[in-house]
């Protein structure tokens, strides 16, 4: 089955969808960051800058597209907040959800009605959005692997592999039409982490990674499984074709 084409993409273009996924990426990076070192100076303002950034982005174009910047960018955050507490065993992230409120009462009465309706089309429709969706999946992914990767104790490398995991599970099952190739996407995209790698990856890396697929060959049905490995071995001998010299 495929899904239907993108509806959002007249109003917010892939190229835009795919800036949303940085927007929300770095502002979410400073954030924990921030939260990780309390203490560190400039702290406040850090996170006040963070703040304008986000709203300044939310406010470019007509009304359409600052309605669905504003969607996309929130959704964006949540995500990343979910990811990071389930793999950091974090209650809150109270920087987060500050950030969060701030670009939910920025809006009156119809501007929040709109905010509802787009999010859950968002939500809903698997089609809609989709380059942003797939770059921001790409992008939390691997920055869980990332950080299992740096990992000194094996007990907290398994808890992000567990996490990251669980999350990938979780998206075949809210996107049954493209959830499963956006993971293929994301695991070609870990593959060639390991195989561009200029120095040797660390044993958690190479382990921690082999406890991923493991896991996802048990828990996913076979067949979606071999499908999920094809496409992504696809993925990544195409971008060993690439690199080679031309004849």
């Amino acid at each position: 089955m495929t899904p239907a084409p993108d509806s959002l993409a007249a109003t917010l273009p892939p190229a835009t969808q795919r800036e949303a996924a940085h927007v929300a990426q770095d502002a979410f990076a400073t954030i924990f960051r921030l939260t990780v070192d309390g203490a560190m100076p400039g702290r406040d303002a850090a996170l006040a800058e963070v703040e304008q950034r986000c709203h300044n982005w939310c406010a470019a174009g007509d009304d359409a597209a600052r309605a669905l910047r504003r969607v996309v960018l929130v959704a964006g955050l949540d995500q990343w907040g979910l990811a990071y507490s389930q793999a950091f065993d974090l209650a809150a992230i109270p920087a987060l959800s500050a950030l969060l409120g701030s670009l939910r009462t920025a809006m009156d009465a119809g501007g929040e009605a709109r905010f509802q309706r787009l999010f859950a089309q968002l939500d809903a429709i698997e089609g809609d959005a989709v380059d942003f969706k797939i770059e921001l999946r790409r992008n939390i992914h691997l920055a869980l692997w990332h950080a299992m990767s740096a990992c000194d104790d094996t007990a907290e490398a398994q808890r992000i592999v567990r996490a990251l995991g669980s999350l990938m599970l979780a998206l075949t099952r809210r996107m049954p039409l493209l959830g499963w190739r956006l993971l293929a996407d994301a695991l070609a995209s870990i593959q060639i982490r390991l195989l561009a790698a200029e120095k040797p990856v660390g044993g958690m890396a190479e382990e921690g990674t082999r406890q991923l697929f493991a896991a996802l060959r048990q828990s996913l049905p076979p067949e979606r499984y071999q499908a999920i490995l094809a496409l992504s071995g696809q993925a990544v001998l195409a971008w060993q074709q690439a690199r080679r010299p031309a004849s």
